[in-house]
């Protein structure tokens, strides 16, 4: 992140729209059109992840992307993120053992 940016952001008022524009700096733009931040009353930034390959990435990369945050917003603007990933799917069952098709186990007679 240019230094440049971070001091024309970060002594702008604290609003929803600066901590959108600062959340899209630091993680980039494919990554904030399948999230959403908002900051809590606490100091922590909420992020709900769409896509739930991009909650792996980063829930990798939190540290970098909470420095850059930390940045352009304040240190003492975001202290930690929180990650709101979405339900995983129920996986199909899988059988173990048996013969395909016939709910018998293997080696068994017909």
């Amino acid at each position: 992140m240019s230094g440049a940016v971070a001091r024309l952001v970060r002594p702008a008022p604290l609003s929803p729209e600066k901590v959108v524009f600062a959340w899209r700096a630091a993680v980039g733009p494919a990554v904030a059109r399948v999230t959403r931040a908002r900051l809590t009353g606490h100091g922590s930034l909420e992020v709900v992840v769409d896509d739930d390959r991009f909650g792996d990435e980063l829930a990798r990369s939190a540290p970098v992307v909470l420095s850059r945050l930390q940045d352009l917003l304040g240190a003492d603007a975001v202290g930690r993120l929180e990650l709101q990933r979405p339900a995983k799917p129920a996986g199909r069952r899988r059988r173990t053992g048996g013969r395909p098709g016939t709910g018998k186990p293997k080696g068994e007679a017909r």
